[in-house]
């Protein structure tokens, strides 16, 4: 089990503490997706791969809105909690464990939309491990389907290199709940610690630790045209309302 498993199989549990409203999250970023997906020529009988689907955030939202969703991830515990919240929110999903660098050996069929959202491909430590990645996504993409992204603006981050990110403070019915991360740079390459803090009737701390590699775009610009998309397209917050920039992609 490498260091992102076990970072989001511990997480699992507790990553909806990351929102104010995870349930309204949800059906926010379904809408922004649509959007994109609509704004491309698709629609809602698309079959989508969200393939780094984490508890469901996006998968959910989307499924909700009557959309063909397949989710996979590599956290075990991830699938469980995204399994149990599909079923909460009365949509059905078809959930696989699949690592993104090698979706053919789980999936034979090919998907109309690709999806990686929050920041999932600098979880590739090196060059190599993100063009996989790239070459695993683009394969299993139908001719003329696109593929949508998240991460974080690492242009923007590397000129400065900030060793921690701005803290999230939630008011909740018994206190506060503040989450934030500690960053710790090696050129590119930053180890991560997440830390949530429940101030409540009782106070909890916990923390999980990863590892990140910044991803600048003209990087994953460059490997999407290589393996076969022919328009690459990165749309920014105030573009979209999501909170991190959002690469679209088209294969040829």
């Amino acid at each position: 089990m490498n260091i992102t498993q076990t970072f989001y199989d511990h997480l699992a549990s507790q990553y909806d503490k990351l929102f104010q409203d995870w349930q309204a999250t949800t059906q926010e970023q379904a809408l922004i997706l649509d959007r994109i997906f609509r704004e491309n020529g698709f629609d809602d009988t698309a079959h989508i791969l969200d393939c780094a689907c984490g508890i469901g955030t996006q998968a959910i939202g989307l499924a909700a809105l009557g959309y063909q969703v397949t989710a996979s991830d590599i956290s075990d515990g991830e699938l469980a909690e995204a399994n149990k919240r599909a079923e909460k929110n009365h949509v059905k999903i078809r959930f696989e464990h699949a690592d993104f660098c090698a979706l053919s050996e789980t999936f034979s069929e090919p998907f109309e939309i690709i999806m990686a959202m929050d920041n999932a491909l600098p979880h590739m430590l090196s060059a190599d491990a993100l063009e996989a990645a790239v070459r695993s996504i683009t394969n299993q993409m139908v001719t003329g389907g696109l593929f949508v992204a998240s991460i974080r603006d690492y242009d923007a981050l590397l000129m400065d290199q900030p060793p921690y990110s701005p803290p999230y403070i939630h008011q909740t019915a018994e206190g506060q709940r503040v989450s934030f991360q500690t960053w710790n740079w090696e050129g590119d390459h930053y180890k991560l610690i997440q830390y949530i803090i429940d101030d409540e009737e009782t106070l909890q701390i916990s923390k999980f630790a990863c590892e990140y590699r910044a991803t600048r775009r003209e990087e994953l610009t460059n490997l999407l045209r290589a393996h076969g998309c022919s328009s690459v397209v990165w749309k920014f917050p105030e573009e979209t309302g999501f909170y991190q920039p959002i690469v679209i992609a088209r294969k040829s």
